[in-house]
């Protein structure tokens, strides 16, 4: 099966499944991990997280503060964690689909997993999501073991304005929840201690107060953020990541 085939595959796979993890392994990155990887020391004792934009699109210091924070709660890495950022060049998009954001990472990202040292990778995109219709817009997208996309420009669409949130609030709000995934939430890698899965939305968590409620992916979240709060994990989601050994 070549490469174009596979990208088509897993474009309809994940506009089916919103911004669920799926199984894709990265060419960038060919160690296959599972959440509980992100969340024990016990295969890796090291994180690095790549993050990857074009000029004008970086995402804001306080939501790279907000990220290292996010993890350091959540994660049992004893060697540390740490965030590395980077401008690239890339052919300058309105709209990206799956596999066009899957190309960029595969010829761009330079952080590998080896050893003891676990990474992960972001990339800012300067476009929309090429899968969104109607007024709901996806705002992120974890689409394999260790990667997301966040749609920076669409972000900032939403963000900013007198009936908005802060920008740095919306960028962490989606941010927490793409990671979210990436550690397994909700049952998509990492096991529930209760039920709690919003089977209409899949791999969400069925309270809309938490930070993996379906909506946190998508402008829908706007209204519920304006005074600058960025959702937490529930009670339940929190006993998920440290049933499957994280903090």
């Amino acid at each position: 099966m070549n490469k174009l085939i596979k990208y088509a595959i897993l474009l309809l796979f994940v506009m089916a499944s919103g911004c669920r993890k799926d199984s894709v392994t990265n060419n960038s990155s060919s160690t296959s991990v599972i959440p509980n990887d992100f969340l024990s020391n016990s295969n890796y004792d090291k994180l690095i997280v790549e993050i990857q934009y074009l000029n004008g699109f970086a995402p804001t210091a306080a939501a790279i503060s907000n990220l290292n924070t996010f993890l350091q709660m959540r994660l049992n890495k004893t060697t540390g964690i740490s965030i590395v950022q980077k401008a690239i060049s890339s052919p300058v998009k309105s709209v990206y689909t799956l596999a066009e954001i899957q190309a960029i990472e595969n010829v761009n990202r330079t952080q590998k997993t080896s050893g003891k040292t676990l990474t992960a990778y972001f990339f800012f995109a300067e476009g929309d999501y090429a899968a969104n219709s109607g007024s709901s817009k996806v705002l992120g997208v974890a689409y394999g073991s260790s990667s997301m996309v966040i749609f920076e420009k669409t972000i900032r669409d939403f963000s900013g304005g007198v009936t908005q949130p802060p920008l740095s609030t919306l960028e962490s709000t989606v941010i927490h929840h793409e990671f979210g995934h990436i550690l397994g939430l909700v049952d998509n890698g990492t096991p529930m201690q209760v039920a709690h899965l919003d089977t209409s939305h899949g791999k969400h968590c069925d309270d809309q107060n938490c930070l993996m409620y379906y909506a946190a992916e998508t402008s829908d979240i706007v209204a519920n953020i304006v005074g600058g709060n960025i959702p937490a994990l529930n009670t339940k989601c929190l006993d998920d990541l440290k049933g499957n050994g994280g903090k």
